[in-house]
């Protein structure tokens, strides 16, 4: 496993080549939220505050490093599924405001792909970790999803 030390990894935005495409693609994507109701820890019953809930964090975070990655591979028969996320959320933020995730790419070892993640509001960051996602083949995961409870 890969152990990422946020503090020294520089979240870059370098543009690279995608030589097999022919075209321009981002080592980061960034995510956006508008925090409603629905996002707040009192609701997600994850916490008794009104402020964004640490799992809306999380899945801010994915949802970007899901895009990356998808962009990575190029094949719509092909998708990406989370295998491990850890996150420090070290700030709160409160209803209304937005929060920015980022995905950066700091790895990629055959099917997986290593990301560094951090969030932002309009005061600073709010929250850093790293996530890890393996490539899958679309139809056969999800069919297996599927029939995992099929007596056989």
């Amino acid at each position: 496993m890969i152990i990422f030390d946020l503090r020294k990894i520089f979240i870059y935005s370098m543009i690279k080549k995608n030589k097999s495409k022919g075209d321009y693609m981002s080592d980061t994507v960034s995510k956006t939220l508008l925090i409603g109701e629905e996002n707040l820890a009192c609701t997600m019953g994850s916490g008794s505050l009104r402020v964004l809930a640490t799992p809306a964090v999380v899945a801010l975070m994915e949802k970007a490093a899901a895009s990356l990655a998808q962009e990575l591979l190029g094949d719509d028969a092909l998708t990406t599924v989370g295998t491990m996320i850890a996150i420090e959320h070290t700030s709160p933020t409160p209803l209304g405001a937005e929060v920015t995730a980022t995905a950066a790419l700091v790895a990629q070892d055959g099917r997986t792909f290593h990301f560094a993640v951090t969030a932002c509001d309009k005061k600073g960051e709010i929250a850093h970790g790293t996530h890890t996602r393996v490539s899958v083949k679309a139809e056969k995961f999800q069919q297996k999803a599927d029939g995992k409870f099929n007596e056989v």
